[in-house]
């Protein structure tokens, strides 16, 4: 059966939701069909490793839109339910029912799923990773007073999670194969502001380590075995060993696919009237002159806002800066840009990275590429200002708190 042509949207995250509400708040009013694999209606992951894994916030505050919002702006919101084929010349997506839906435009947010640990006993009892609501709650059972939390991967979720089983009372080991946290994403001067916190609260971190197997018993883990022989016990075990773009929809269907779905910045996609967004999108990057992935928040809320408009045939194109932020224990941070790994000449404080109170910029030659406010507020708007400028920016005055961020801009 093929249901009449719609927009469709394939992945029933945030984006998707996002992107729903953008085509009716632009005027869309025809059919539209928001096609979701899990069984929970469009949510916001960042609470699954921040304010609801801690138990400061609701489960009900994590989903995008009331439960209504979706048959009140008459949303086909088809949640369990799988895509497994697109067929971009006869514009039809197949789901696992057999059934088929014809679409006139259809959105690709379908997301990005964990890595896997690629080690014997990886698939017992009590291993844990953290990309759904259902994980989010099998870690606050596990982390409980006096539990042993072991966590492999020193990447933002291995950290938020070590901090949500401290803050619950657990001991916590973390193990890293680099020789320090966020090392390839924050650089060495950054990296140790991380290691240093977890410490100070009571974290046992491991750097330049490799795990041999997740030992168990009667099918359930029970301890870490490092190649050196060493094995550490745990009540469970935490993977944060990064995410994988979930593309092999587009891969199937012919689209062109290199670390995600590529797309221009309109986010259309190498296939007519299919747009991509979110964690699987690759996409040219105006300001920034080149692709990126981003993995963030920040992208899911508001690349498939550009991508609706774009479906509509406005001239809409992506180019806000790469945002996120964390907090974990007293530390909040908002980082704006991009660099990569490598990409950058120095890094300079303005404030004592020693009391988590600062703002730490990384530069190629004079010029401010990203920005990293930590337990400092207000001030995503001069960084962003500063690395959209381009300007050569004296570091003397870039490090001192004394001169306002703003004052550094050309007039």
């Amino acid at each position: 059966m093929t249901t009449n042509s719609a927009y469709v949207i394939v992945g029933a995250g945030l984006g998707g939701a996002k992107a729903a509400q953008t085509l009716r708040e632009e005027g869309f009013d025809g059919p539209l069909v928001l096609i979701g694999a899990e069984h929970e209606r469009p949510y916001e992951r960042p609470p699954l490793s921040k304010g609801y894994l801690l138990g400061t916030q609701e489960r009900d505050k994590a989903y995008v839109h009331p439960e209504q919002w979706y048959t009140e702006h008459d949303v086909d919101l088809r949640l369990g339910t799988t895509a497994t084929a697109l067929d971009t010349a006869a514009r039809q997506v197949t789901l696992a029912d057999g059934s088929r839906i014809a679409y006139a435009r259809l959105l690709l947010t379908t997301g990005s799923s964990p890595r896997r640990l690629p080690v014997p006993g990886a698939d017992l009892d009590g291993v844990l990773y953290l990309r759904r609501l259902e994980d989010s709650d099998r870690l606050k059972t596990a982390f409980r007073p006096g539990a042993t939390i072991v966590v492999v991967g020193a990447g933002w979720i291995g950290l938020e999670t070590a901090a949500a089983a401290r803050a619950a009372g657990a001991r916590v080991v973390v193990l890293e194969s680099a020789e320090l946290p966020l090392l390839r994403v924050l650089g060495r001067e950054v990296a140790q502001v991380f290691a240093d916190l977890h410490r100070d609260h009571g974290v046992d971190l491991r750097f330049g380590v490799r795990i041999a197997s997740i030992t168990g018993d009667g099918g359930t883990a029970d301890g870490v075995l490092l190649d050196d022989g060493t094995r550490l016990p745990a009540d469970a075990v935490v993977v944060g060993v990064g995410i994988t773009p979930n593309t092999g929809l587009a891969e199937e269907a012919g689209l062109d696919v290199d670390n995600g779905i590529l797309a221009d910045d309109h986010l259309r996609t190498s296939a007519p009237d299919v747009y991509a967004a979110g964690d699987v999108v690759n996409a040219h990057h105006p300001f920034l002159g080149r692709r990126i992935r981003v993995e963030h928040w920040a992208n899911a809320l508001n690349q498939p806002q550009t991508a609706a408009r774009a479906m509509l045939g406005q001239d809409a194109a992506y180019d806000p800066l790469p945002y996120f932020f964390t907090d974990q224990y007293d530390l909040g941070m908002e980082y704006t840009g991009y660099v990569e790994p490598g990409g950058y000449d120095r890094v300079v404080f303005r404030g004592s990275p020693a009391t988590r109170e600062f703002i730490a910029f990384w530069l190629a030659g004079d010029r401010v590429l990203a920005g990293m406010n930590v337990n400092v507020w207000d001030v995503t708007e001069p960084i962003q200002a500063l690395i959209r400028s381009r300007a050569p920016i004296d570091p003397t005055h870039l490090a001192d708190p004394q001169v306002p961020l703003k004052s550094l801009l050309p007039h």
